[in-house]
């Protein structure tokens, strides 16, 4: 579990910390919109990773009344813990464009982001909770365990519902089934509840304009939180198919995977949408990733070179948050004045360029050098068994 997780953030400190965003490889930046590259499964697989988690902490007491009290205590601290942290870091993020001016006129808490991948997160481990416990089968010793049947229903009722959704619901003033930026119901469901001025500032056709969506936004949530749902399912077969849990949970994911791909021209693969092919399709990634480190995780010498990535997984939530604080510091224009200000990443890159020609292996190796920088920020964390828990 801390492997996958590990690979995700690591992916994630990877795609966003590039020496330079226009020498950046294609598979290590996010579609444009319709589509999907390597980039677009880190978060999935990160929402995947805590599906896994739930269905490895099952089954669980929840016979007494203070053993559910507990229980719900638990979830709803980590999902306030993961709403506030995710409003920390959009209030950070506003202080940076005010001290930065990066986008004029938006420094200000009137202008801070709603949604993000810290309260999507939350979101999609409490409709998890609730599902695990209310269809959970109730085991002879009186423990209540996953209903891989319920849960996979439940899965395939949100995926049409939004499909449903998305194509017939119109949009006032655009009508049904767009699937843009601006006419999507996605997009107007959120301008409508938290208005553009709270929705991500990079939220535009081509990141330039208006802002009119959210790729975190509320409706979209509800196809993310099949990722975990599955992963759900991935957990309960790791417990209870210990010995071919890889096999099937990879054979599991190639099926997902072929699925996405086949509901492309009815549902096109979109990840900022979160449509039902692409959730379908990312799971499947995630799952057989999962299913691959499984099997290499027998072999020592594997499970010690990927222990970097144990590391990071450990502190997964610590890591996020330092990619975060740790970009903003990156990205800001520390040297200068005017129109001649630059950053730290800038920096690096000249800096990087001197040593390595080729300009889109000296931005790779900028990102690269943050990832080292994180990991041994939190290794001695690690030996010291010390882990940010939400």
């Amino acid at each position: 579990m801390d492997v996958l997780r590990g690979l995700a953030v690591a992916g994630m400190v990877v795609v966003t910390s590039p020496g330079d965003w226009g020498k950046t490889y294609a598979p290590l930046l996010h579609a444009a919109w319709n589509g999907w590259t390597l980039a677009d499964m880190v978060f999935p697989t990160f929402l995947f990773a805590v599906g896994v988690a739930m269905g490895l902490s099952f089954p669980r007491a929840l016979t007494t009344p203070e053993d559910r009290k507990r229980f719900w205590f638990r979830v709803a601290r980590r999902v306030f813990a993961l709403i506030v942290l995710g409003l920390i870091l959009a209030w950070l993020y506003v202080a940076a464009i005010g001290a930065g001016a990066w986008f004029p006129g938006k420094a200000g808490l009137e202008n801070i982001r709603i949604p993000g991948v810290p309260q999507r997160i939350a979101l999609c481990y409490l409709l998890a909770a609730v599902l695990i416990v209310f269809t959970g089968r109730t085991q002879s010793d009186g423990r209540r365990d996953v209903n891989p049947v319920a849960i996979g229903i439940a899965a395939v009722a949100i995926l049409g519902l939004y499909w449903a959704a998305v194509t017939f619901i119109p949009v006032p003033g655009y009508g049904a089934g767009h699937l843009d930026e601006l006419r999507s119901l996605p997009a107007y469901i959120d301008r409508q509840i938290f208005t553009p001025a709270h929705l991500w500032p990079l939220g535009s056709a081509l990141w330039a304009g208006p802002v009119t969506y959210d790729p975190e936004g509320l409706l979209s949530t509800f196809p993310a939180m099949v990722n975990t749902l599955l992963g759900v399912l991935a957990g309960y077969v790791l417990r209870r198919f210990p010995q071919k849990a890889a096999l099937y949970i990879a054979v599991a994911g190639a099926i997902l995977f072929v699925a996405g791909l086949l509901l492309d021209p009815v549902f096109v693969i979109n990840k900022r949408l979160w449509t039902s092919s692409f959730a379908l399709l990312s799971s499947g990634v995630s799952a057989v990733a999962l299913a691959g480190l499984l099997w290499l995780l027998r072999f020592p010498v594997a499970e010690r070179a990927l222990t970097p990535l144990k590391v990071l997984g450990a502190n997964a939530i610590l890591v996020f948050t330092l990619s975060i604080v740790l970009g903003m510091v990156y990205s800001f224009p520390f040297f200068g004045s005017g129109a001649h200000r630059t950053s730290i990443q800038n920096q690096a890159n000249t800096f990087a360029l001197g040593f390595i020609s080729d300009p889109y292996v000296a931005s790779l190796a900028c990102a690269m050098v943050m990832l080292v920088l994180i990991t041994a920020i939190v290794w001695p964390l690690y030996r010291r068994s010390i882990f940010l828990r939400l």
